[in-house]
């Protein structure tokens, strides 16, 4: 059986991978959904912290003994308190100026990440097993499904409209874009708005760190993992809108699929078509797709 003239299995599989990559393109421009809309500020330790994250998993493991769900969720946690470091260190300070100011920072802060990581471990990548109960595979007839690869997605699925469901559709949510909006307003009424600052930043890091661990078991922890990644979930950002967290979901996904099929159709255009349909979005539509017309 073919479709468009190529095997099933191999479109099948394609599309998979896209599904796959696209999750942790929705996961990590959320993160930086987040931060941005709420605060602002141009995360470009994103990618580093996801791999922090995904380190941490493998310290964990290789240290300690810790499996995967447990990594799962302290991992995330780690990086969310070094989010939160970060936040009250450096980035409070920043608040109210260009937000170039912010890009720049974070910028710095990745390279000094990254080059912990790389002078601790090197740029060889290091493995991290798959968790038993999800090795193996399912049959489902017309493909066969790695299960870990459906649990990536399904996790990331869930961690994204949860988010989303949290921040729109909340009172807690309501606080957070209130405060972000008219500070001194909400913290008449009794609302700690540093406090939501510094924890949103935090819950930022979180998500990144969490899209580390799951990405752990698929492709080999390396301190180059999120400089690698992170130029094309910003390319994603942007054709969802800055700042828009249901837009980032949605185009994560969307993109992720569009890659995985134009490995199929088109190889040799697969690493540039993120960032061509993105030069076709802003002259069509600067905001991006779900973003709000200044």
């Amino acid at each position: 059986m073919e479709i468009f003239g190529i095997p099933h299995q191999a479109f099948l599989g394609q599309l998979m991978l896209g599904l796959v990559n696209g999750a942790f393109y929705a996961m990590l421009s959320l993160g930086l959904a987040v931060i941005f809309g709420l605060l602002d500020i141009v995360n470009f330790a994103h990618g580093a912290l996801y791999m922090v994250g995904a380190f941490f998993a493998y310290i964990m493991l290789d240290t300690w003994g810790v499996n995967y769900w447990f990594a799962l969720v302290l991992a995330p946690l780690l990086v969310g308190v070094l989010g939160v470091v970060i936040e009250r260190l450096f980035l409070k300070r920043l608040y109210g100026l260009d937000p170039l100011y912010g890009l720049l920072l974070t910028f710095g802060l990745a390279l000094i990440l990254e080059g912990i990581f790389r002078e601790r471990y090197g740029v060889s990548g290091q493995s991290y097993p798959v968790p038993e109960l999800l090795e193996g595979a399912t049959n489902l007839g017309f493909m066969v499904l790695p299960n870990y690869r459906a649990w990536v997605v399904l996790a990331s699925l869930a961690v994204c409209l949860s988010t989303w469901f949290l921040i729109e559709r909340t009172r807690l949510g309501a606080y957070l874009r209130a405060g972000t909006e008219n500070a001194k307003l909400v913290q008449a009424f009794g609302v700690n708005v540093p406090l939501m600052v510094m924890l949103t930043y935090g819950a930022g890091a979180a998500l990144a760190g969490l899209a580390g661990v799951l990405a752990a078991p698929i492709i080999q922890v390396t301190p180059l993992m999120g400089s690698n990644l992170i130029i094309v979930v910003f390319a994603v950002v942007v054709i969802g809108g800055m700042g828009s967290i249901l837009g980032s979901v949605i185009t994560g996904l969307g993109l992720g699929v569009v890659e995985g099929l134009t490995r199929v159709f088109y190889p040799e255009a697969s690493n540039v078509v993120v960032f061509v349909i993105m030069a076709i979005v802003l002259m069509l539509r600067p905001a991006g797709l779900f973003g709000k017309e200044a």
